[in-house]
């Protein structure tokens, strides 16, 4: 018996987590029915606004760009909104993100599901403070996105695309320069 409430008042590692700027994302995520550990997250600002918070799940820890990147397996990037923005806007600064961090070949090759991304945004009027989305990577099917638990759009085939999309916070022109390192774990 004594043991059982030892045990119960034990904190399991499963259950911690990080907060940033009250949004609070989990140590551990399941992709694929793969557990998935938080590399960083960080806060999205503009001008003086807190936009959202982002978390990076993969299988191990990756500190650089490259290692993302390259990295084999489910991957997970959570964003949870800090305040509500129109999906407009959101997609403009997707699209702004993509731009900026890929050539033009590169925007060619993943135009279809860059398309079909934008048809997600379509089917959202705001994202409001609060939501969360979910963009993962399965290995064999695509890229997937969630608002708040439910699926959006149609899996994405091309890790090209997937890799476009964290590339517009870890790439060489990062929609904020202070979430990128916090991505990386470097905060």
């Amino acid at each position: 018996m004594a043991v059982a409430v030892l045990a119960a008042g034990v904190q399991s590692p499963a259950f911690a987590t990080v907060d940033v700027a009250g949004a609070k994302f989990d140590d551990i995520a399941t992709v694929a029915g793969k557990e998935l550990k938080l590399n960083g997250a960080g806060l999205r600002t503009k001008v003086i606004f807190k936009v959202y918070a982002a978390g990076l799940y993969l299988a191990e820890k990756k500190t650089t760009v490259p290692d993302v990147l390259g990295a084999t397996g489910p991957r997970r990037v959570s964003i949870i909104m800090l305040r509500d923005v129109t999906s407009d806007e959101f997609g403009k600064s997707f699209m702004e993100g993509l731009s900026s961090n890929t050539d033009k070949f590169e925007r060619t090759r993943i135009l279809a599901q860059t398309m079909k991304f934008g048809e997600v945004f379509a089917q959202i009027q705001t994202l409001k403070k609060g939501d969360q989305m979910l963009l993962d990577w399965i290995p064999g099917e695509g890229t997937q996105c969630y608002l708040n638990g439910k699926k959006l759009g149609e899996l994405m085939p091309d890790l090209a695309f997937y890799n476009a999309v964290l590339r517009i916070w870890l790439g060489d022109k990062p929609v904020d320069s202070s979430l990128k390192p916090a991505l990386l774990g470097e905060r």
